[in-house]
């Protein structure tokens, strides 16, 4: 039995455990409602390579490309193997935006990611991808907790 509630999925994954249990959440849900999935990295170069940051910069960069293709083989490969359509997608920018900006322009019916559940000073400091997603998506989005 399938649904026609999805038909496009993203998951993002940024190669992390818990993006692994995100990514087994978003096949079971492709699998009922018969959706093709998108998996998506974004190489969040932005942050990491300044603009004042010359000396090796381009050779970051494709070092960080290069990381990010083998995380999406590697999730490719899982979503492949369960039966489900995959499509990868590699995305450079901020990854929050990245996956909204994605979602809104390649008619996705829903965005699943996991999130590494920090609290306090630490999630203020580093900023959270998956709030920023949940709270500025126009797109549903599924969270997976570290844990569950």
């Amino acid at each position: 039995m399938t649904s026609n509630l999805y038909r496009n999925i993203v998951i993002a994954t940024d190669g992390s455990a818990n993006s692994m249990k995100a990514i087994s959440r978003g096949i079971e849900v492709a699998k009922v409602s018969g959706a093709t999935v998108h998996v998506v990295h974004v190489v969040d170069s932005p942050s990491i390579i300044s603009d004042v940051w010359t000396a090796g910069k381009d050779m970051i960069h494709e070092m960080m490309m290069s990381d990010g293709k083998k995380i999406l083989s590697k999730a490719k490969k899982t979503i492949e193997d369960s039966g489900v359509e995959v499509k990868d997608v590699l995305l450079d920018g901020h990854p929050g935006e990245e996956i909204i900006k994605f979602a809104e322009r390649n008619n996705i019916d829903l965005i699943v990611m996991g999130t590494l559940g920090k609290t306090g000073l630490e999630k203020f400091l580093m900023g959270s991808v998956a709030e920023k997603v949940v709270r500025h998506s126009k797109v549903p989005v599924m969270i997976v907790r570290n844990g569950n």
